[in-house]
């Protein structure tokens, strides 16, 4: 059985998923531009998901590189509303428009995991969750808007289930822990099969 692995992400929710959980994890950033790849993989048409698996892949590996035989888990989430990509806010203002373009609409929340020794995947998994949100005025959104603090806006993108973001919903179909960037029952059945 494996001790401890190490988390290619600075997300405080997917260590606390690892801790909740009983998976002992270090974390060590992995500092890829997100960016940059997104862009390119926007340009060859790829969809959210493999976007979202792209990503995840990247971290893991490239700290796996550095990090000889030891077990690296990288993670990446993505919203994806009928197949645009709906990343991160940077400003409030983004977030606004993120609220509004989802405002009223279904939408997929895709998260990916990838485990990767010494600079490759041996292992990855992406699952995906389904949330309908209500609609709701200008004044509805700011004022959510105002009571989420900047640190959790932008780590976490705009809505937080575990929080106060559940009420923005009709229906959520799907894994809680997906929706928060881990799918780690998957995660928990790859670890003890090691």
């Amino acid at each position: 059985m494996l001790n401890k692995i190490i988390l290619a992400s600075k997300s405080k929710v997917r260590k606390e998923i690892l801790d909740k959980n009983n998976i002992e994890s270090d974390v060590v950033l992995s500092n890829v531009d997100e960016d940059i790849v997104k862009e390119s993989l926007i340009k060859e048409k790829a969809t959210p998901e493999i976007i979202s698996k792209n990503l995840a892949e990247l971290k893991a590996n490239k700290v796996s590189m550095k990090k000889i035989d030891e077990i690296v888990l990288g993670a990446d989430s993505v919203i994806d509303l009928n197949g645009e990509l709906i990343s991160k806010p940077e400003t409030r203002e983004e977030a606004m428009k993120i609220l509004k373009k989802l405002n009223g609409k279904s939408h997929f929340l895709i998260s990916s995991v990838c485990v990767s020794k010494n600079g490759s995947m041996i292992w990855n998994h992406t699952d995906k969750a389904k949330l309908s949100m209500k609609n709701l005025s200008d004044d509805e959104l700011k004022n959510y808007l105002s009571k989420i603090p900047d640190e959790t806006l932008y780590a976490y993108n705009v809505y937080q289930i575990e929080g106060i973001g559940r009420n923005l919903f009709t229906s959520i179909e799907g894994d809680e822990d997906t929706i928060m960037g881990l799918p780690v029952k998957k995660i928990k059945e790859y670890i003890s099969s090691l």
